[in-house]
């Protein structure tokens, strides 16, 4: 069956237009002139035999047709865009990356300078889906993860390094020998459970002047260094705070029984191959560099 389909230069250029709402800013994101756009969707206009802009041209408002049109393009654009993105396989473009967003801030980010400066032609795009049940879904490249197997099917693990958890408070607070201690315990509700389980595996029990829970585990840091309670933390993600000084550890950090990996899809991305061998070396270096060394007890 043949398709009757008007000019795809404009059903682009109209798309771009409804979407932005200016032909202008088409014509920009379309590398085109705005007499290009202008004409583009006259043509589009003549070919439907309706009108799909009204009002001044400095203003343009969609019409009825306009706006039931405009959704089915953009879906239809994006895709072709997933479907094309999906197939290509080259050393550049943008590579969707998805990560924790207390890690992404206090461990990857600090550290992708080096691979921006090596590897320019890649666009790193970062996104802070950290809890998603498919750490793949929605056209995501690669997801760094922490926690323990098994993993979903379909993808490719790369262990980066395990964790080490504990107690960590501000300065300000001094937790005595008996409980309960002077503070709030506080806990995020990504993990609720990190207090008994830093119980169990250390042997120390934990009891505090109350509790506090915060929905994002940076939320708690931040409580943690203002002096609000003491938290249970990661040594990653706290490692720069016990140097400078803003928080103490007071039982030092042990293993968790988790690890961050990498996740990516088992098809072939050269993009996601460049970026994985950097995520393995970043952390290999972390680990033999002594940051990735967490202090031992400062307190009883």
């Amino acid at each position: 069956m043949r398709r009757r389909i008007p000019s795809l230069n404009a059903l682009k250029a109209f798309e771009a237009a409804g979407r932005l709402g200016l032909m202008k800013l088409a014509a920009e994101e379309l590398c085109v002139t705005h007499g290009a756009v202008s004409r583009q969707v006259k043509q589009l206009e003549n070919w439907l035999g309706v009108a799909l802009f009204a009002g001044p041209k400095h203003a343009p408002t969609l019409t009825e047709a306009g706006y039931r049109l405009l959704p089915a393009l953009t879906c239809a654009f994006d895709q072709v865009d997933l479907a094309v993105q999906q197939i290509a396989d080259t050393d550049e473009g943008t590579l969707d990356v998805s990560c924790p967003g207390t890690f992404t801030m206090r461990w990857l980010i600090p550290r992708l300078h080096h691979f921006n400066a090596h590897h320019p032609r890649v666009e790193v795009r970062l996104n802070s889906a950290g809890t998603s049940a498919d750490p793949i879904r929605d056209n995501v490249d690669v997801a760094i993860r922490v926690g323990r197997g098994p993993w979903p099917p379909g993808v490719d693990v790369i262990p980066l390094f395990s964790e080490k958890f504990g107690p960590v408070h501000a300065p300000s607070i001094r937790l005595a020998a008996a409980k309960p201690w002077p503070a709030a315990l506080l806990h995020t509700v990504s993990r609720r459970n990190a207090w008994s389980d830093w119980s169990a595996r250390s042997g120390i029990a934990a009891a505090g002047e109350g509790a506090a829970e915060f929905e994002h585990f940076y939320f708690m840091l931040e409580a943690a260094i203002a002096g609000l309670g003491v938290s249970i933390s990661p040594w990653p993600l706290v490692a720069e705070d016990v140097a400078a000084g803003r928080l103490i550890a007071p039982f030092g950090f042990i293993d968790s029984g988790l690890g961050y990996v990498a996740l990516r899809r088992q098809k072939q991305n050269s993009k996601a191959d460049i970026f994985c061998r950097w995520l393995e070396t970043a952390a290999r270096e972390y680990v033999a560099g002594a940051r990735s060394r967490p202090p031992e007890a400062t307190q009883p």
